[in-house]
């Protein structure tokens, strides 16, 4: 029986792959998998955006899972640039679905983290891909589901919104830039939880 907030260690196919599950506080009403920035420039599970995500959908109701990238914390393996992220994280879900079989799936992830849950994306369908910060011209981003939620800093200097801009014009993929807001949305978190909350309400 998982606490409220539970870590636990998941077998991928790497090795073990440190987890931490979070409970809503009423029902369980959806699954939702938040990934972290890149591990190679200090991304975390503990990462405030993600943090900031992972709160906001066990507040919609979801079970949440937040994994540490092979390689940093617990999580054993190297990176590997995405391609076996994506494949960890597809373990994950699988270990996932074994106690929240029937429950629409979200997944969400911040900067390399959002790379990586588009890849995801391609293999399992979700009820909505939520991505901030994407890492667009820094990863091999491909057109993502048309209902996908994606926000963005206005004064991002780490992934520049006119390239995000021209990454979502061909596939008429509406964009929230948020005004002000540098790459880690410093000072601007309770924007990503309201309206995550409002794209993602179910």
């Amino acid at each position: 029986m998982l606490d409220k907030r539970s870590t636990v260690l998941i077998d991928g196919p790497a090795g073990k792959l440190e987890t931490v599950i979070n409970l809503p506080a009423g029902e369980a009403r959806g699954l939702a998998l938040v990934a972290h920035p890149h591990p190679l420039f200090g991304g975390t599970l503990d990462n405030k955006v993600t943090q900031t995500l992972a709160s906001t959908f066990a507040g919609l109701g979801c079970v949440t899972l937040r994994m540490n990238f092979r390689g940093v914390g617990a999580s054993e393996g190297t990176h590997d640039e995405g391609r076996g992220e994506t494949e960890d994280w597809l373990a994950v879900h699988e270990y996932a679905r074994s106690y929240t079989p029937d429950l629409p799936l979200f997944l969400a992830g911040f900067s390399f983290g959002a790379y990586v849950q588009s890849e995801v994306a391609r293999r399992i369908p979700c009820q909505k891909l939520v991505m901030i910060g994407p890492a667009v011209g820094t990863c091999p981003l491909g057109d993502v589901p048309a209902n996908t939620f994606v926000m963005h800093g206005e004064q991002d200097d780490t992934i520049p919104l006119a390239d995000v801009l021209r990454w979502a014009a061909p596939q008429d993929l509406p964009i929230v830039v948020v005004p002000g807001s540098d790459h880690f949305f410093h000072r601007r978190l309770h924007i990503i939880r309201d309206w995550v909350t409002l794209a993602c309400r179910f």
